[in-house]
């Protein structure tokens, strides 16, 4: 079976060249000045990556949103995928998963001080958020590594410990969205989803492998859980009070649709044991369906008690507006939330005195830059040796 992937791969490799021909056009476009970068005077951060698949992006996000939310008036852009409108949105009370998407829904349901906003077209974006407050103080890009449209001030690179772009060959033969020089881009790089129990060794090899410039700086992020919370709180939902440990001895149904479930389910199994973790595994952004509800129902149903469902924050926006999901499975579904964590404690400290330095002395609302015209966004090319923005102490 393994041998019979391989020789797929390698049979698609003559296809993954001409992919990389294109994608190494377009960057060099933009290299040269073909096609335009517009930076902005107001200090943006963009988070991404370069392969297909999840890794991490919302947890990340959303830990830079923590980190600026009580010293800076701060804005998320997002594309909004798969969402049913159209041009630039900015969220508000009302608004839906539908309206904004599922990960930009969960950001401002979670955050409701900060502006959450969604628009295909970035630049437009980021010029009609600032247009409409002059007090913004900082944009974070979501899923942006590679819209080149607008340079950031800070390029935050995400590259899954399970599938280090190194090791990785691009699509479609591998998983590589364009080719690995694209790293360069990167001011942060972070491997997310590590297993806690990194050895020392483990972080000496994988440095060395990424091959990072000197202005590049290297991090590694592990996931951690807070309390479930009940997706359903009109009803009565079964207590789950205590933490993470009130799984022990519960049969889980582990229902997600997102990208990468590797380490999620990894780390349900160890807290559920000695019970049994039941994964019904959709694809990214998965739109539930009747038969995906009577799947659900079915499942749940035939599963032993004591039983729970265990959904991720993603998931939840859009079940919350599924119908037909039985009384059992609403009195019994809980979303886990997730943020992320730093594998070694003096990293997450540089990390975020990173992020606050930026944002202070390139804020527009500073005085280090009051009297700068931040009304058009100006033209600028990026390139993978220039000078960077920000500093390290």
């Amino acid at each position: 079976m393994e041998g019979d992937f391989i020789k797929i791969r390698e049979s698609l490799l003559p296809l993954s060249w001409i992919y990389g021909c294109g994608v190494s056009l377009r960057n060099f476009c933009f290299d040269v000045g073909l096609l335009k970068s517009h930076a902005f005077h107001v200090p943006v951060i963009a988070v991404g990556n370069i392969t297909v698949g999840g890794t991490g992006k919302t947890p990340h996000v959303e830990h830079l949103i923590r980190l600026l939310q009580n010293r800076f008036k701060v804005a998320v852009l997002s594309r909004g995928y798969k969402r049913k409108t159209k041009g630039f949105q900015q969220a508000d009370s009302s608004t839906t998963a539908k309206d904004i998407g599922d990960e930009p829904f969960q950001m401002k349901r979670k955050y409701p001080g900060i502006t959450v906003a969604v628009d295909k077209k970035r630049v437009h974006g980021i010029q009609q958020l600032t247009d409409d407050d002059a007090q913004l103080d900082v944009v974070l890009l979501d899923d942006a590594f590679q819209h080149r449209y607008v340079k950031p001030g800070v390029n935050i690179l995400l590259v899954d410990y399970h599938r280090l772009i190194i090791y990785d060959k691009l699509l479609p033969a591998g998983r590589l969205r364009e080719p690995l020089k694209g790293k360069n881009r990167a001011d942060l790089v972070i491997v997310t989803k590590c297993p806690r129990e990194l050895k020392p060794m483990e972080f000496r090899v994988i440095t060395k492998a990424m091959d990072l410039y000197p202005y590049q700086h290297l991090f590694f992020t592990t996931l951690s859980y807070d309390e479930l919370q009940p997706v359903f709180g009109n009803g009565a939902p079964a207590p789950l009070s205590g933490g993470l440990d009130v799984l022990k001895g519960q049969n889980v149904l582990l229902l997600s649709g997102i990208a990468s479930p590797r380490q999620l389910e990894e780390d349900l199994k160890t807290l559920a044991a000695p019970a049994q973790l039941t994964p019904l595994v959709y694809p990214d952004h998965h739109s539930f369906r009747r038969k995906d509800v009577e799947r659900i129902n079915s499942t749940f149903a035939a599963m032993p008690s004591p039983k729970c469902i265990v959904t991720t924050e993603k998931d939840a926006a859009r079940l919350t507006s599924v119908s037909g999901l039985s009384d059992e499975v609403r009195r019994n579904l809980y979303a886990l939330p997730v943020r992320i964590t730093f594998m070694q404690p003096e990293q997450e400290e540089k990390f975020n005195e990173t992020i606050v330095g930026y944002v202070l002395k390139n804020s527009r609302n500073s005085i280090l830059v009051k009297g700068k015209d931040d009304s058009k966004p100006h033209d600028s090319q990026h390139t993978g040796n220039k000078p960077r923005t920000i500093s390290f102490r």
